[in-house]
């Protein structure tokens, strides 16, 4: 059992404070670039080009110049599609280790112990999926 086996609360409020602030990475899947270079109507390689970096072995959305997200404009322009680890947040690996994780998180996303209770069930599907701590 986890100390989440009640379930925790979460909907995005799509406030942008996990895309926003600094640069950082947004890990990619193959199926990802193919999703958002689809939902963009580009070609997979004019996608990789104008978006994507290769960071050793693995592939990342580029910064803004500002650091944002580059799909971040007053909210995500790709949110039906974003990558694995934008949609798991914030059922992290690092989040759910310990209750204190999950509330230092908190302060800093104003969705989180808010909305729709996920399951334990739902919340270790979503943790199998991240990302960006499984690479």
């Amino acid at each position: 059992m986890s100390w989440y086996q009640d379930g925790l609360k979460f909907d995005c409020t799509k406030c942008g404070h996990c895309c926003t602030g600094g640069p950082g990475y947004v890990w990619l899947r193959i199926e990802n670039m193919h999703q958002i270079a689809e939902f963009l109507r580009l070609q997979l390689r004019d996608f990789t080009k104008k978006y994507v970096r290769k960071i050793g072995e693995r592939w990342s959305l580029i910064n803004a110049p500002n650091g944002d997200c580059i799909f971040y404009e007053s909210g995500c322009t790709i949110y039906q599609v974003r990558p694995t680890q934008c949609r798991t947040f914030p059922f992290w690996k690092e989040n759910l280790e310990k209750p204190g994780n999950w509330q230092k998180t908190a302060k800093d996303c104003e969705g989180m112990n808010q909305g729709k209770i996920y399951s334990e069930e739902e919340i270790d599907a979503l943790l199998l999926e991240d990302w960006h701590s499984n690479s």
